[in-house]
């Protein structure tokens, strides 16, 4: 099993508006690390969601969607606090912008203090977006990933301005996890915002000179660039498709990411020291491929395995 750990939120989207005062919105379950945990299900790698599940009407709903998903909720933290809430806007090429509200909510809210023990089932974990950030939950997620006693470790940042603005905040936080993971994703978008100017070849060899064992940067419908801890590098692009919005791609990629290399009998880490260059480009592509498909759809409607046939 991989367990996902970070936010899970409802997405509200403006539908239609009849002047200032009445407007129609659209709520979808959301929240990157909850995306990725069903990406996974839904591409057939059991999985978990680590998070604070409110008890309001929401987070009943939160628990509904994972349930009908496949997605096991053992490890979710229950709490009286209210459910994230996140307004989501999209531009004229279907790319979203958010509005968090968040303050004393059910996923910033976990406390070190709150992380149950893991069980000898968990092969992984995966880290990712504002739960990095914000307080006090960044402290519990990096908390979780130093006791992670062997285990395999992905990480994407993710990065939300509109919860931690400061990127000093994010760079303090990617300082702790860098060394400790084993896959990093990060997009372009991303990097630019951390590391102005910074190319992704220069991340790349910083990260795994920390001991990650694969480094992928996306840029949207560009090229996706990976690197590994061997030497080798692949890059991928994704096919062409309509896009409809790319709300959930870069989780989408993320999950293809993950489930791909828990193929392996050995286990991921097994998976990233066999990859030769070629099965290096299969990886990257697969993922690509994964997230066009998500694209062309409403909303983070993630891809089922029937749908990738690599």
């Amino acid at each position: 099993m991989f367990l996902v750990c970070g936010e899970a939120l409802f997405d509200f989207f403006l539908e239609s508006e009849a002047g200032p005062a009445a407007a129609t919105y659209a709520a979808r379950a959301g929240g990157s690390p909850f995306n990725v945990a069903i990406g996974l299900a839904r591409l057939g790698q059991p999985a978990a969601l680590l998070t604070g599940l409110s008890g309001d009407l929401l987070g009943q709903r939160l628990r509904q969607v994972l349930e009908a998903e496949g997605v096991s909720t053992r490890y979710a933290i229950p709490t009286d606090r209210p459910t994230t809430l996140s307004l989501v806007g999209l531009d004229a090429a279907g790319v979203p912008a958010y509005q968090f509200y968040d303050n004393g909510s059910a996923d910033t809210g976990v406390e070190v203090a709150d992380l149950p023990a893991l069980g000898p089932e968990v092969a992984g974990l995966h880290f990712g977006s504002y739960s990095l950030a914000a307080a006090p939950v960044g402290d519990a997620m990096a908390a979780l990933a130093r006791g992670k006693n062997g285990r395999f470790v992905s990480l994407d940042p993710n990065v939300r301005p509109t919860v931690e603005p400061d990127m000093d905040v994010w760079r303090e936080r990617l300082g702790v996890l860098f060394p400790l993971a084993d896959l990093v994703k990060i997009s372009r978008e991303d990097l630019a915002l951390l590391w102005p100017g910074r190319s992704p070849e220069a991340l790349a060899a910083d990260v795994l000179a920390q001991g990650a064992g694969l480094v992928v940067v996306t840029d949207g419908g560009e090229a996706a660039l990976g690197w590994t801890r061997g030497g080798l590098f692949a890059s991928a692009l994704p096919p062409e498709v309509r896009v409809i919005d790319t709300v959930g791609a870069g989780d989408t990629f993320q999950a293809a990411l993950i489930a791909r290399l828990m193929r392996d009998p050995a286990g991921p880490k097994a998976a990233l020291a066999g990859l030769e260059a070629e099965s290096l480009a299969g990886l990257i592509g697969h993922a690509a491929r994964a997230a066009a498909i998500t694209c062309s759809r409403r909303g983070a409607d993630l891809p089922r395995a029937a749908e990738l046939t690599d």
